[in-house]
């Protein structure tokens, strides 16, 4: 494989279409955003969700499926409040 070729593969992996900002014209990496704020997975992917919904196939899907993290977190920190109450 071509040394062109093999950054095309790996920009493909690394910088998916659906996490392109048309606005700006440049692509976001959610995962260096993630970093930069810290985030925890389940807030992550909240983001990454949000971020590719109505950029793939099921705009929908997207949503829910971060709807689902969101709700997965909330569970996680009434959790710990009702521990930290004891």
């Amino acid at each position: 494989m071509k040394s062109e070729e093999l950054k095309s593969k790996l920009k493909e992996i690394t910088q998916p279409s659906h996490y392109s900002n048309n606005m700006v014209g440049e692509t976001g990496d959610v995962i260096d955003f993630c970093h930069l704020y810290d985030l925890s997975f389940t807030r992550g992917n909240i983001v990454k969700y949000v971020t590719r919904a109505g950029k793939k196939d099921n705009e929908l899907h997207d949503l829910n499926k971060a709807l689902e993290y969101l709700k997965r977190e909330i569970d996680y920190l009434e959790f710990l409040n009702e521990q930290n109450s004891i």
